[in-house]
């Protein structure tokens, strides 16, 4: 009788624990919101196509410049598997069971290889990281890992040369 009286404990215990971290996560959307507001809407011109789409997971999206900050308002902080395209207006990033995010042009400010994002650690330069301004303007990062990483020199290129105006 001991021993079932302990595991019900645990259990509840167990319970109890899921149940703070579920409104912790409640709390911490509601003190975003504001910040946060709504994302920008796909256009229905895109522009030509830059970049080949790149398949890979999302990672999540954090407030720069933390990389563990992550947003936890609608579903910007759940990572899934999606695919990344460059368009001259802006970046699609395309996910499996989520909403699609437009990231456009002008508030692209850096693309960037990192070790981490929002949690996810890889080897050096593993994860693509978009620093860009939401239209509340507050600066966020939106991390990406694709499955060939081989593609994050011209993603990383293509950025600095449509950012800054440059022609190679």
């Amino acid at each position: 009788m001991e021993r079932t009286l302990w595991v019900l404990g645990l259990l509840a215990f167990f319970i109890l624990c899921l149940w703070l971290m579920y409104r912790a996560w409640q709390k911490k959307a509601t003190r975003q919101r504001d910040r946060i507001g709504e994302l920008p809407t796909v256009p229905a011109e895109l522009g030509a196509q830059l970049l080949e789409p790149t398949t890979g997971v999302y990672l999540g999206s954090t407030i720069a410049p933390s990389w563990q900050d992550r947003i936890a308002v609608g579903d910007l902080g759940f990572r899934a598997t999606a695919e990344l395209t460059r368009f001259e207006r802006g970046i699609l990033l395309e996910r499996d069971g989520a909403t699609v995010i437009w990231i456009p042009q002008e508030s692209v400010s850096a693309v960037r290889t990192e070790r981490g994002h929002a949690g996810k650690v890889m080897t050096q330069d593993g994860v693509l990281v978009i620093r860009w301004t939401l239209p509340t303007g507050t600066e966020i990062d939106t991390g990406f890992r694709g499955d060939d990483k081989t593609v994050y020199p011209a993603w990383t290129a293509d950025a600095t040369r449509v950012t800054t105006g440059d022609d190679e």
